[in-house]
């Protein structure tokens, strides 16, 4: 998922920096709540390991350039369930820029725009879990129909942001209505794989008795009251 260069210009691309201060305040909001209820210590360590994840769903995991951004197969709704969404958004910011940094510095001129993109969705996801997997249910529990409409939403969510970015800075016109349906198209496949990676990497977590009770992955995980 990113943006192609050149499909948001100089003059307009100011928009991206505002859109991506907003996502970074929510971070920055999201992280001292984490705090909070837990401790910096287990924001640190999820971190860290959300930021791995997301810089080898990026650079290692298949992806290809189709139509208006890049297909990657992001994760969003598994780093959410495994590390919670304060670790879960840092992990996308900076493995993001990490990736930028080191593999792809042509990206960093759409790094507003990408890490807005990133963010927003999974904030919105987050709501969604409340309504659709019960106080009650640890996340080791929900169905493979509760996860696939949290990828469904995330995907959905990232589709929507490419497309404006896409129209805000090409407009209407034949040629860009078919890259950006291209890609939301092929986009909308990972929404296939995504729930399936969720139930195997939550079942794998939770047979893992060390796991429990520590800094590396949500409490939420398993145990019905999410104190991450």
């Amino acid at each position: 998922m990113h943006i192609e260069p050149g499909i948001v210009d100089a003059t307009k691309i100011g928009l991206s920096y505002a859109t991506a201060i907003g996502a970074f305040a929510l971070t920055a909001k999201l992280s001292f709540d984490h705090i909070k209820d837990s401790s910096i210590t287990s924001l640190l360590i999820k971190s860290i390991l959300a930021i791995i994840s997301v810089f080898v769903f990026f650079e290692v995991f298949p992806h290809h350039s189709i139509g208006v951004s890049e297909v990657h197969l992001i994760m969003g709704s598994t780093l959410f369930l495994l590390f919670g969404l304060a670790p879960a958004a840092i992990g996308l910011a900076l493995g993001l820029l990490a990736q930028g940094v080191f593999f792809a510095p042509f990206d960093l001129p759409q790094y507003g725009m990408n890490v807005t993109t990133l963010i927003l969705p999974l904030v919105l996801m987050s709501y969604l879990a409340k309504k659709i997997i019960k106080p009650k249910t640890a996340y080791k529990d929900i169905s493979y129909a509760q996860a696939l409409k949290l990828s469904t939403s995330y995907q959905a969510g990232i589709v929507t942001w490419v497309a404006f970015w896409a129209f805000y800075g090409q407009g209407f016109g034949a040629e860009n209505l078919a890259s950006v349906a291209s890609f939301g198209s092929a986009y909308m496949l990972v929404i296939i794989v995504e729930p399936l990676a969720d139930l195997g990497l939550l079942a794998l977590v939770k047979n893992i008795s060390m796991f429990q009770n520590s800094n590396y992955i949500s409490s939420r995980v398993f145990f019905a009251e999410d104190n991450t």
